[in-house]
């Protein structure tokens, strides 16, 4: 563990050493956000806020495992081969959210308006595919692990669609969560140390040098996107952190955990689920729109329900506390 620690610590000061020069070639290569209308007022003052700080937490976890892997080809034993997976899948999906964010900042210039989401998601499901695939052939991964079950139950073929279902839906989830300041990056932190913990229980001493790297990272982003930010995480760290999450839990076994450890991230996914599902049915069925919550995700339900953004992201990230110390009791049974 303390190995894993030091990898965290070490991937903070690489990150936040360089995240001023990073804000800085943002705001000259005009990356800036541009704010959804329709979204709440107050958040029109963020407009111009540099987008594409992912690369502040992509670089140095992607630099520090290449170069421990590096070091295994000169003969020290530093890192398992089996974490380039899920740093593969941080990169996969961080290019993919970097068009994403690129494309939507042209908008102002009427070029483009972001990738559209019939382009955006069959690249997700055809990266998560081949992810998947790699676990199950590669990896020998094809089981699920069960709290109070001593030994995991294999599950086969069938574990290649839901893999690529966990990876896809966790991916989506974080970039829902990605709307205040502080909020989607404090919740990932807490998720990749629950499951880092889990995989330090396991064995998986790499594994959790892994999440421990991501963590470290985290916080360094965390650093300059603390309210009010200066830095947003865009669809490029927002994508690849929540696919990464998805690729850490599948390895563990525990992914049947994700909804505990991760709850914030369900919530937010599901609150726009049954928005919109129920403003359609109640239109079609009842002749008029009903909508549950206020606006979706669900964290702006609760700022036009009165709390402060701070307040928002503070109590969700006390949840998020306390769903990965359930996470981690449950993997202990």
């Amino acid at each position: 563990m303390s190995y894993s620690l030091t990898l965290g610590a070490l991937a903070f000061f690489l990150a936040v050493i360089w995240g001023d020069p990073l804000i800085r070639l943002l705001k000259r290569l005009q990356m800036g956000k541009r704010i959804r209308l329709e979204g709440p007022e107050t958040h029109q003052v963020k407009a111009g806020t540099p987008t594409m700080g992912g690369v502040l937490i992509i670089f140095p976890v992607v630099f520090i495992t290449l170069a421990l892997n590096l070091a295994n080809l000169l003969g020290f034993n530093l890192i398992g081969e089996s974490v380039l997976v899920p740093v593969l899948t941080m990169l996969g999906f961080g290019l993919l959210g970097a068009l994403d964010d690129i494309a939507g900042v042209r908008r102002r210039r009427g070029d483009a308006q972001g990738l559209l989401a019939r382009s955006k998601f069959p690249i997700q499901v055809a990266l998560a595919v081949v992810i998947a695939l790699i676990m199950y052939f590669r990896l020998d991964l094809h089981s699920i692990a069960l709290p109070s079950v001593p030994e995991r139950i294999d599950i086969d073929g069938i574990w290649i669609p839901i893999a690529i279902f966990v990876i896809v839906g966790s991916a989506n989830a974080m970039n829902l969560t990605d709307g205040l300041d502080g909020l989607a990056g404090s919740i990932a932190a807490v998720c990749y140390a629950a499951y880092g913990i889990i995989a330090f229980m396991q064995g998986q001493v790499w594994l959790a040098a892994f999440s421990f790297t991501v963590v470290g990272a985290v916080f360094a982003f965390l650093w300059f996107n603390a309210y009010p930010a200066q830095l947003f995480m865009g669809d490029t760290g927002s994508l690849a952190l929540g696919a990464s999450l998805a690729v850490v839990a599948l390895m563990t076994g525990q992914w049947l955990l994700l909804p505990v450890i991760a709850f914030p991230l369900i919530a937010e996914a599901l609150s726009v689920i049954i928005q919109v599902a129920s403003a359609k049915l109640s239109r079609r069925f009842l002749g008029r729109d009903i909508r549950p919550f206020k606006m979706t995700p669900l964290h702006h339900h609760f700022e036009l329900l009165g709390w402060s953004e701070t307040h928002v992201t503070q109590r969700f990230f006390i949840i998020s506390m306390l769903a990965g110390m359930l996470g981690i009791a449950l993997a202990l049974l």
